[in-house]
């Protein structure tokens, strides 16, 4: 909070003069202090997305979070929302996948081409050139920033899992 310099002792004299320069300064650090505090806390309070255009969380985390003008949305399977179910085979997986991070990316205030990162994790990476495929569809240029990875094994048994991470302006 800022505090109220006022002193009325003070004369013209040069120390005078000092004094008063050395109050408003003083008063101009603490003002400049509070509101760096609040930009602080607003721009990097962290908030959890939510929609239901996209599958519910199964687990102990959010569909995103923004911090500030950052928004990490979390890894999404080829979940129908409606029904909860896989949906069947790589092509179909693979656009529920953008269909799912495009509803938690506009849920966040943003698009799938607010993606800065986009990570791809597949369990057979001979499908990687179909994905690449598909997502010409969903993205324009310039192109986010990937990683793509082998896994083992993806939850619910899915082909194909995906993750970003969206700057908003």
């Amino acid at each position: 909070a800022s505090r109220a310099l006022a002193r009325t002792d003070i004369g013209s004299s040069a120390d005078g003069d000092v004094e008063i320069e050395i109050l408003l300064g003083a008063l101009h650090h603490s003002v400049i202090a509070d509101i760096e505090q609040k930009a602080r806390e607003t721009f990097m309070a962290r908030q959890a997305i939510q929609t239901n255009a996209a599958p519910k969380a199964i687990g102990t985390y959010s569909q995103a979070v923004r911090c500030g003008n950052t928004v990490y949305l979390a890894g999404q399977i080829g979940l129908d929302p409606a029904t909860m179910e896989l949906v069947a085979g790589i092509g179909p997986q693979i656009h529920r996948v953008f269909e799912n991070l495009k509803a938690v990316a506009a849920a966040a205030g943003g698009g799938l081409n607010d993606v800065a990162k986009l990570t791809v994790y597949l369990t057979d990476l001979n499908h990687f050139a179909r994905v690449n495929e598909i997502m010409a569809a969903y993205f324009a240029a310039p192109y986010p920033a990937r990683a793509a990875l082998g896994v083992a094994s993806l939850p619910r048994g899915a082909l194909i899992e995906m993750d970003a991470i969206m700057h908003l302006e």
